[in-house]
């Protein structure tokens, strides 16, 4: 009969302990977050119904200071052509279908 080892490894901790947020900072940036997405999409639903027929399914990108959107089939292009004109802005990508939803479950 075969024994086993039992020394095993202690493991690790993680790769970058100094990097770690705490719960209330990941509570205050989930926060940031929603209250940006919330900023913009009254945008987005102003103007979905216009570019949904010609442009289903594409990504549209938008800067909710300026209210400058930019729409391509490939989310990366839209985000560099917002890049080019606002380089320093934040953005939000929405999808343009029912629900603006851009990935899946």
């Amino acid at each position: 009969m075969t024994q086993l080892n039992s020394h095993r490894q202690p493991r690790r901790g993680r790769l970058f302990p100094e990097r770690t947020i705490s719960v209330e900072e990941q509570a205050k940036r989930q926060a940031e977050l929603e209250a940006f997405r919330q900023r913009c999409r009254p945008i987005f639903e102003r103007l979905r119904p216009e570019l949904i027929e010609k442009h289903y399914n594409w990504f549209i990108v938008i800067e909710p200071n300026s209210e400058d959107y930019f729409i391509d089939p490939d989310s990366l292009t839209a985000v560099q052509k917002a890049l080019e004109k606002h380089p320093q802005a934040k953005f939000f990508t929405f999808r343009l279908n029912e629900t603006g939803i851009c990935g899946r479950i």
